[in-house]
């Protein structure tokens, strides 16, 4: 295990470092301006000579391979730089934001994992009845229903129609403290959201998992030595029919960072989510490097993670093969 998760972190040197510089190209190519960005309303007043000054100043002048380099090899010590749209470092814009975004996708990501194997065994247990068509067809109609939609329609019928949650921000409007109570009220429309917009795939596969591990002849065997359903359902047909499942987790990564973005900022949820937006459309070419590093690491270390879980699962599976 050891050794595939250190040649797994070794060979994803490399990419990040790819990622970084095309991170730096793409902002170089974008229409946006970063002088004018950072200048703001001031910069319609400016001198050509003072917008060359700020530019200058923000280094933003420099070649695309100076400004990547120079970024690079200060935040390798740590260094991140200073995010020119947020004024003040990027590794502080980041403290800020990325553990309300992990809280959100935890929660979310624990919900559809849960729920999804809950529906997945119980449509299993009596393929073609009616929860199994009714769950079927509401997670086919949920996989193409963007995350954004389900925020505005959570919106409208729980806080606007039934006056229950609370439609966004992190505390209640006017309060200066944050309290758990606060939080948890604020976390639950975003979760269930977020959650919702992930469940089809993990309910999808536990249910073609477990109903095609009832159908083999060890289950089969087990049948017929006169195990109790619940036991056969649980310790066996379970457990090979989640091995696919483990599989889906690191690939739903890159899709719950998409989808936690979207909601978000729906949800004026105080998480990465706005900086994303800010530096995108201010080229705010060390935040954006940041953010889409601290993201590549995450879909990274969730699809080591996967391997991890179903080497553990199966132990057939080789962690050093």
């Amino acid at each position: 295990m050891a050794r595939m998760a250190g040649r797994r972190t070794l060979s994803a040197a490399p990419v990040l470092l790819a990622v970084t510089f095309g991170v730096f190209a793409l902002a170089a190519l974008s229409p946006f301006d970063p002088v004018k960005a950072y200048a703001g309303t001031a910069g319609l007043t400016a001198s050509q000579a003072e917008l060359d000054q700020l530019r200058i100043n923000l280094g933003v002048d420099r070649p695309l391979v100076a400004r990547w380099w120079d970024w690079l090899t200060s935040a390798l010590t740590g260094d991140l730089g200073t995010s020119a749209v947020m004024r003040q470092p990027v590794a502080d814009v980041i403290a800020e934001r990325v553990g309300w975004s992990a809280l959100l996708a935890a929660c979310a990501f624990t919900a559809a994992v849960l729920a999804g194997t809950v529906l997945g065994v119980l449509a299993a247990r009596r393929t073609g009845g009616p929860l199994d068509r009714t769950v079927s067809a509401l997670a086919y109609t949920l996989e193409a229903a963007p995350a954004f939609w389900l925020a505005l329609l959570a919106i409208w019928f729980f806080s606007v129609r039934l006056g229950a949650l609370p439609s966004g921000g992190l505390t209640d409007a006017g309060s200066d403290t944050v309290t758990f109570a606060q939080v948890a009220s604020h976390l639950v429309l975003p979760a269930l959201v977020l959650g919702v917009s992930q469940l089809p795939w993990f309910f999808l596969y536990v249910r073609q998992g477990v109903a095609d591990a009832l159908a083999e002849d060890p289950v089969r065997g087990a049948r017929a030595r006169g195990l109790a359903e619940r036991r056969v359902l649980l310790g066996h047909a379970l457990r090979s029919g989640m091995l696919p499942m483990l599989t889906l987790i690191g690939s739903r990564v890159p899709e719950l960072i998409t989808g936690a973005l979207l909601v978000e900022t729906v949800f004026s949820w105080p998480g990465v989510a706005a900086a994303t937006v800010q530096a995108a459309t201010s080229v705010d070419f060390p935040l954006l490097a940041a953010l889409t590093v601290l993201a590549t690491g995450a879909v990274l270390a969730g699809n080591l993670l996967s391997d991890l879980l179903y080497g553990l699962a199966d132990p057939r599976v080789g962690f050093d093969g």
